[in-house]
């Protein structure tokens, strides 16, 4: 690929400047691993996100109900460290932004029957079949999902790639006992 000169120096001086700095970052799960006490402390029903991107859900979701707790979860680091400033901007106390890998965090850390719902928003779809590996729900964390939810508690899934909605729909079936989509 050509540069012109004029593009190079524009670019060089994006490079040179310095990135957004945020105050308050998430709880890296890579190089402090947590319990979950020390995640979802306090009292009140517990909600988790799963793949938190930039927060918004966590956010609103916070700010509408504060007697719940909320735990997002992103593998992001740029996004997870922007998510827990923006929280700690609106001194939102009920939401913990963590970095890390929610597949390792279901499995390892969170509890049975500890969680009144599990939100997972536009995950990637990882279209290439080579790549279908990495989509967040699979088997297992799907079990683990259904592990972790108190009696009655909910998955809220959303995408807007059929393919992959029909195939969470069919492994959901296929390998827990949650009820389908209303």
């Amino acid at each position: 690929m050509l540069f012109t000169p004029q593009l190079e120096s524009s670019m060089e001086s994006e490079r040179s400047r310095p990135l957004r700095r945020v105050k308050t970052a998430a709880r890296d799960l890579f190089t402090e691993p947590l319990a979950w006490e020390q995640v979802a402390s306090g009292d009140g029903p517990v909600e988790l996100e799963i793949g938190s991107g930039k927060g918004l859900f966590l956010l609103e979701a916070a700010a509408q109900r504060p007697q719940h707790r909320f735990v997002g979860i992103e593998l992001a680091a740029k996004f997870a460290h922007g998510a827990a400033d923006r929280l700690a901007k609106r001194n939102l106390t009920n939401a913990t932004m963590l970095r890390g890998d929610a597949q390792k965090f279901l499995a390892q850390v969170v509890p049975d029957q500890s969680l009144v719902a599990v939100h997972v928003y536009f995950p990637d779809p990882w279209w290439r079949n080579k790549h279908k590996k990495r989509r967040v729900l699979n088997e297992q964390v799907l079990q683990d999902i259904e592990r972790s939810l108190i009696p009655g508690g909910q998955l809220h899934f959303w995408t807007d790639v059929l393919d992959y909605y029909e195939h969470i729909c069919t492994q959901l079936m296929d390998t827990t006992n949650l009820a389908g989509p209303r």
